[in-house]
């Protein structure tokens, strides 16, 4: 059983771009700069946006966060995105989820330039992912399909099975391990919540990708020997035993599946930080179009 270690391939993934950052300064050329806006004071969003500002300065990528009150309105946070839009210094920008409910999500995200939309949530990014075409894949999915090709997971001709399917990882996911070349070819089953007898599709699997955010959802029965585990799930559990009063677990019974899976990622340090390193990527990227635009 190999680990998916996501936090080394991530620190490898961060060392090449700030190689990449380094060159550019040598040049005398506009360093990347990423903004992140984040509306109210929801405790994990703190935390993820804080962590990407600390990505951004080991990288040495330019950053800006851009804080609003919970009570802020729809209108107002709109006016923000058009400020970032307009601003050609900023290369990429996210708007962190989830928002208070005064504001309409679908609208919010529509109304990012897609070429700055570094998230990849813009329909026309999305669409042009499902496409095949050249875009900004969704930085979770991106860091799946990194963590595959790192560590030459074969994905050609397997049964891949997607737990979940939400916007943000599920139904990228199905598409990308469907789409011609590699990491891909792979004939994709999506399951959900109204899925029946979901243990019979499990245990025909080559690779599971859950995406469930339901703690040790997925059991050891349900998977068959030699499977390879994505465990996207991160949720808090209470263990009064522990100092910080909970402990973070994926959608991944770890210690019993890890025993049949050949290549498994641990919840933490699988999944999340890949999630970061490809968000600084997306970014990179986003520069080096602005500069042959």
């Amino acid at each position: 059983m190999t680990i998916l270690d996501g936090k080394k391939v991530s620190n490898d993934i961060k060392n090449e771009i700030a190689a990449e950052v380094e060159k550019m300064k040598a040049k005398n050329e506009k360093v990347p700069h990423l903004a992140a806006i984040i509306v109210g004071n929801d405790g994990a969003s703190l935390t993820y946006v804080g962590s990407k500002v600390k990505a951004c300065e080991r990288v040495g990528f330019e950053s800006t966060l851009v804080q609003m009150p919970e009570t802020t309105s729809e209108l107002e946070l709109l006016k923000k995105i058009k400020e970032l839009n307009e601003d050609d210094n900023i290369d990429g920008f996210i708007v962190q989820l989830p928002l208070p409910p005064q504001i309409d999500t679908q609208k919010v995200l529509l109304t990012v330039d897609p070429s700055k939309d570094v998230d990849g949530f813009h329909p026309e990014n999305f669409g042009k992912m499902a496409l095949d075409m050249s875009t900004f894949i969704p930085a979770t999915p991106f860091g799946i399909l990194e963590l595959l090709q790192r560590y030459k997971v074969d994905t050609k001709g397997k049964h891949t099975v997607v737990i979940g399917r939400s916007h943000i990882v599920g139904r990228p996911m199905s598409i990308l391990m469907s789409r011609k070349g590699w990491p891909g070819n792979s004939t994709v089953t999506v399951t959900h919540s109204n899925t029946k007898n979901i243990s019979q599709i499990t245990t025909q699997a080559d690779i599971i990708i859950s995406a469930l955010g339901v703690p040790n959802f997925l059991k050891a029965e349900m998977v068959k020997d030699d499977a390879v585990i994505i465990d996207v799930g991160i949720t808090r559990v209470e263990d009064p035993s522990k100092p910080k009063g909970y402990v973070i677990t994926g959608d991944v019974d770890f210690e019993n599946v890890s025993k049949k899976a050949s290549f498994i990622t641990p919840v933490p340090g699988g999944v999340g930080p890949m999630t970061i390193a490809m968000l600084l990527k997306n970014t990179l990227l986003a520069r080096e179009r602005r500069r042959h635009n």
